[in-house]
């Protein structure tokens, strides 16, 4: 028999496991550099939305890349006012961003597993953001 079949694996180093959130945050920044550098409210640098470019319809990312640029410059009013939805998802990736390190650090693995209500719920939000968005009522929501 071989012994290496019956050896216990050891625990992987806290530098190994702090490895993929800082190779996220790292992805994260570099998009939101990107995004500070070549402004979006510059025709030419990034496609259009199709939903809009088809419709005139706002879905609910529409304005999130200006949202990102005012916010990479430090403009949070301004940043809200383009996307307040995209706002609130990145202070949602802050915190569960911050909870995955300190976990890591501890050992324990990031389980994220949400019950199907919580998804529908998500998508209703979005819904709903995108409809109040474009109506006249909701046109503060709209970039």
């Amino acid at each position: 028999m071989n012994p290496a079949l019956y050896e216990i694996p050891q625990p992987a180093s806290r530098g190994r496991r702090l490895l993929l959130p800082f190779a996220t945050l790292a992805g994260v920044a570099a998009a939101f550099t990107y995004v500070g550098l070549v402004d979006p409210n510059e025709s030419g640098h990034y496609p259009p939305c199709p939903l809009y470019a088809l419709t005139g319809l706002y879905c609910p990312g529409c304005g999130g890349l200006r949202g990102a640029h005012a916010l990479a410059h430090g403009d949070l009013a301004g940043s809200l006012g383009d996307n307040a939805l995209a706002v609130v998802g990145y202070a949602v990736f802050a915190v569960v961003w911050v909870i995955w390190v300190v976990g890591a650090g501890k050992g324990r693995p990031l389980r994220i597993t949400q019950r199907p209500l919580w998804w529908w719920s998500f998508g209703a939000v979005l819904l709903a953001f995108s409809v109040l968005r474009n109506l006249p009522y909701g046109s503060w929501l709209a970039p």
